[in-house]
């Protein structure tokens, strides 16, 4: 137990000076299954949870992915889909606000990514939001706000290294995220409802859209529902697996895109590369945080973890809210995956030994972690958001997000209190 403690530390340590997680976790794991067991058995692990993990059916989810978003994002369809929005709400007060909210989680919903989201709409929202002299707090923090739905609406990388880790099913998670997701975005667009009717000069009037123009924009809208509803409605349906979801999501992204005349071999080219490079990162890190969790039970520290807590008294929701409260101090000064990765496989067990579902959990964390990717002083959806828009101060995106960041407590707060919010959809299954 006292070498996993260490270990742990270690690996907090490494995280916070900005070592690569993939390298930290690794040597962290190798170093302290050495001491706690024998250097034979660290090593030899090593290779097997690699080739586990390689060869796993459920990891292949993946890629396919990643790709997916690519396609979407570098062929320019999610400017079709801000287009689409702007058309139906953008002559409101807020409405170019309230169109870069539906953008954002349109587009999280087949990209899976809250950075990739953040920095794409970036550039397709902010450009028209400062064109009719929105302030730079509204603006940013919108963008910052709905990129953090990119790790909720499903598909999303995250409740897909969630899964592997805590071994819960993927399309069981997918399926969860759908309701929670839809009530940020609906929680988001009465923030910006309420920051327009406080200060109109923040969020003035868009031009308006004739019918016949609206009715034109909506074709930029249907990727999205096809490639959501595939994916959604096939995992609802129990047609397919979630890595099938994920290679028909892949393939059909690519026929849009082809359809609409993007697609060309430098644009295919450049998207497998990108495609290739972001999965092998992906993997490393996932191969240290699985040798991580072998380290946690190898060296007895998640039993004595779990004893300690017992220990306490602690137990319901009084628990859960004690492990939300730690996962929030450390959003405000880590990374969101680092956390996932380093503290979800110590927590897991003592959340399954309370008799919690580790579906419901894996929600709350993930809604954590969004709300600890726009919390200062280390928002990574801030960084991604101001290395695409130089010109924004940061302390002035983090202004903005003060709305957003309350909303989202209190979105937390109901998906405690009311477990059945995240489980209802998926208990209709059948």
């Amino acid at each position: 137990m006292i070498v996993g403690s260490f270990a742990m530390a270690a690996a907090i340590v490494l995280a916070f000076l900005r070592v690569p997680l993939a390298f930290a976790l690794l040597a962290v794991s190798i170093v302290g299954i050495g001491f706690a067991i024998n250097w034979n058995i660290a090593f030899q692990l090593l290779p097997l949870t690699i080739s586990d993990a390689v060869l796993s059916y459920d990891l292949a989810v993946v890629p396919m992915f990643i790709l997916m978003g690519n396609v979407i994002s570098k062929t320019g369809i999610a400017q079709d889909l801000f287009r689409a929005a702007y058309a139906f709400v953008g002559n409101v007060r807020g409405g170019l606000a309230l169109s870069t909210m539906v953008a954002c989680s349109g587009f999280s919903a087949v990209c899976g990514s809250s950075y990739a989201t953040a920095a794409t709409m970036a550039k397709v929202a902010y450009p028209s939001m400062k064109k009719y002299k929105y302030s730079d707090e509204l603006a940013a923090g919108t963008i910052a706000a709905g990129g953090t739905l990119g790790i909720l609406i499903p598909p999303s990388i995250i409740m897909v290294v969630y899964g592997i880790l805590t071994q819960t099913n993927i399309g069981d998670l997918f399926i969860a995220g759908v309701v929670p997701g839809l009530l940020g975005l609906a929680m988001y667009m009465l923030a910006i409802r309420f920051i327009a009717a406080r200060d109109p000069a923040q969020a003035p009037k868009g031009e308006y859209t004739p019918w016949s123009e609206k009715l034109s924009a909506l074709s930029g809208v249907w990727p999205f529902l096809l490639l959501f509803g595939l994916i959604i409605g096939g995992l609802y349906a129990k047609l397919f697996t979630p890595t099938e979801a994920a290679g028909m999501g892949a393939g059909l992204a690519v026929i849009i895109a082809t359809l609409h005349g993007r697609l060309s071999l430098s644009v295919l080219r450049k998207i497998i590369i990108d495609t290739a490079y972001t999965s092998i990162s992906l993997y490393t890190v996932l191969f240290g945080a699985l040798m991580l969790s072998k380290l946690l039970t190898l060296s007895g520290l998640a039993a004595g973890v779990l004893a300690l807590v017992q220990s306490t008294g602690l137990e319901g929701i009084a628990l859960i809210m004690v492990i939300m409260l730690v996962f929030l101090v450390l959003g405000c000064v880590m990374d969101s995956m680092a956390i996932i990765l380093i503290f979800v496989p110590l927590f897991a067990p003592i959340v399954v030994a309370q008799g919690f579902d580790l579906v419901w959990f894996g929600i709350i964390v993930i809604v954590v972690t969004e709300i600890a990717l726009i919390t200062p002083p280390v928002g990574m959806n801030v960084f991604v958001l101001k290395a695409v828009l130089p010109d924004v101060p940061v302390v002035r995106i983090f202004r903005g997000l003060v709305p957003f960041i309350a909303v989202d407590v209190v979105r937390l707060a109901f998906l405690v209190a009311f477990p059945g919010i995240t489980l209802w959809l998926g208990s209709t299954v059948g």
